[in-house]
Parts: structure tokens; C-alpha cells; sequence
């Protein structure tokens, strides 16, 4: 067991720990009563098939696997004692690169109360400290604005649009991309996000 995984990150109201095999019946009611909130930020498949997708244990136990072998970190966001959403590490690379990408998905009951914010940094600052990673990145839909603006509010520098990079809710589309590096920012990112909420309330 190393300092970077399996983790518990907190701040606050805001708890980030390790996916579950267990969590499955709370995942699928989470999923299936943000359905149509979700649905146009899902990843899709261009390619028709017959199988059915994976269930939720599949891939969790797939998507673990993959932790204990260092190459993603799948986590659960909890809020106030409930679980409200979703965070993937994933693609974790050494050597030359160091680097990561991630994700996210958060319930709509608990969007706009800058959950995923303290969450996102949380991650960041994990990634940047105990990894050592130097690059990670976040790709957005430009559609997508309060993700947009996360990944602004955090630090994160615009790169550029990469056209038609994956295909989401049944067509590819274009992705703005973010990336953080040590450089980016001076100090933690959780530090930069709760000094920023203390100058707007000034």
C-alpha cells in the first residue's frame, strides 16, 4: 500500500475515497435518476454492437484492477455523508511524461454548491504532490460551461480545442482541453479555489 493509493482525500462537507464493488446499488440509483442530466456528456460507442454494456460490478472491479496496478484511481464523491458523484483518474503515465487525465460526473441535487470544485482540487493537489505527476489534463465539451468554468476557477490553462476527439452522446465531438502543470499555479489548488471564494465575499 503506497501514499497514493488507495486514498482518502477530505475537506470540509466534501469526502473523495475509493470506488467500491458495493456501492453498486447506490451508483445505479444515482444513474438512472440523473439519466437525462448525464446523457449529453456520456461517452458513446461509434461502432454498433450486440453486447451489452458492462454492469456497474464489471467495471468497478475492472476499473480497481487497474488501480492497484497504478494506471487509474477511481473515486467516489461524497457530500455531506452521501454519495453524489464520480471522479476517474485515469491513463496515469511515468517516465518521460507524467501525466493523467480525468473525469467526472456529479449528481444534479448537488451541482452549483461547488462540490466538484473542492472535489477537482482535492485531485489536483494529490496528483501534483504525492504523484509527482507533471501534466494533467481535462477534456471539456465546449457546450459544457460550468465544467468550463471548474476548470478555470481551479487554475487549469486553456490549451486548445482538439476537433471531434471523442464521440459523446452519439456523435464525436470537440473538446476544449485544460492542463495543469507544477508550474501553473503557485501553492495547492484547494488553497487558490477557498481564497478566491473568500475575495468574492468580501
Amino acid at each position: 500500500m503506497s501514499k497514493a493509493w488507495p486514498v482518502t482525500l477530505r475537506h470540509g462537507e466534501v469526502r473523495l475515497r475509493p470506488l467500491r464493488v458495493r456501492d453498486a446499488k447506490r451508483w445505479q440509483q444515482l444513474r438512472a435518476s440523473n439519466q437525462d442530466w448525464l446523457a449529453q456528456w456520456e461517452a458513446t460507442s461509434p461502432m454498433p454492437t450486440l453486447e451489452p454494456p458492462p454492469t456497474f460490478r464489471q467495471s468497478a472491479r475492472q476499473m480497481l484492477t487497474e488501480a492497484r496496478a497504478g494506471r487509474t484511481m477511481p473515486f467516489v464523491v461524497e457530500y455531506e455523508g452521501n454519495f453524489v458523484g464520480q471522479i476517474n483518474v485515469s491513463d496515469i503515465t511515468y517516465g518521460s511524461l507524467r501525466g493523467c487525465h480525468f473525469g467526472y460526473w456529479i449528481d444534479k441535487r448537488a451541482a452549483g454548491k461547488g462540490v466538484m470544485t473542492i472535489a477537482t482540487a482535492l485531485v489536483t493537489d494529490h496528483l501534483l504532490r504525492t504523484l509527482k505527476l507533471h501534466r494533467i489534463e481535462i477534456a471539456i465539451r465546449p457546450e459544457n460551461i460550468p465544467s468550463n468554468r471548474l476548470a478555470v476557477r481551479l487554475g487549469y490553462g486553456f490549451e486548445g480545442i482538439r476537433p471531434a476527439f471523442l464521440h459523446i452522446d452519439n456523435a464525436w465531438r470537440d473538446h476544449n482541453v485544460y492542463v495543469m502543470n507544477p508550474d501553473t499555479i503557485r501553492g495547492e489548488v484547494l488553497a487558490h479555489v477557498l481564497k478566491s471564494r473568500e475575495t468574492k465575499t468580501r
